[in-house]
């Protein structure tokens, strides 16, 4: 897998960058959580933002890929995307639910005391938790300020000898 801090890693089929996502770490002003849930969506499914084509609101969606793609939904919460696929092509992962992984305080001062595992279990609950609003749209994951890093190596145990 190619680094999830670089525009390469985004710039391709939606659905590999969703699945290649599962198990980074989004970081951001102090908080950072695993990525357990997301979804892909492509300019072709009626339920992708940019399925009408290109207006001000998907301006992002359509740009380079590695950018963050932040909307309202329903009025109330902001929804974290990852914008992928070429430029020009209308596609994103929305980050669906993390595993709070630090600044457990400063997500429960944003959110309210609550149980870990509730903290981050929703798309609107993580961009609360972690302090991303309206204002990191279209901000880039190479430069920041949202941070996306590779998941870390699993450890591996040497097996018993046997025999």
């Amino acid at each position: 897998m190619s680094d999830p801090g670089s525009r390469a890693f985004y710039a391709r089929p939606v659905t590999e960058v969703a699945a290649d996502l599962l198990g980074c770490v989004v970081r951001y002003q102090g908080a950072a959580g695993r990525i357990v849930e997301v979804e892909s969506y492509h300019e072709t499914e009626p339920a992708c933002h940019a399925f009408t084509g290109l207006t001000e609101r998907t301006r992002v969606l359509f740009g380079p890929p590695g950018h963050a793609y932040v909307y309202r939904s329903y009025g109330v919460h902001a929804l974290l995307n990852f914008v992928a696929e070429d430029e020009g092509v209308g596609a994103a992962v929305l980050v669906r639910a993390l595993e709070p992984l630090e600044g457990l305080g400063e997500m429960e001062r944003r959110r309210g005391p609550r149980a870990a595992r509730d903290l981050c279990s929703g798309p609107g609950k993580l961009t609360q938790a972690l302090g991303i609003w309206l204002e990191c749209n279209g901000a880039s994951l190479e430069s920041g300020p949202i941070a996306v890093e590779a998941p870390a190596p699993a450890a591996r145990l040497p097996a018993p000898v046997s025999g």
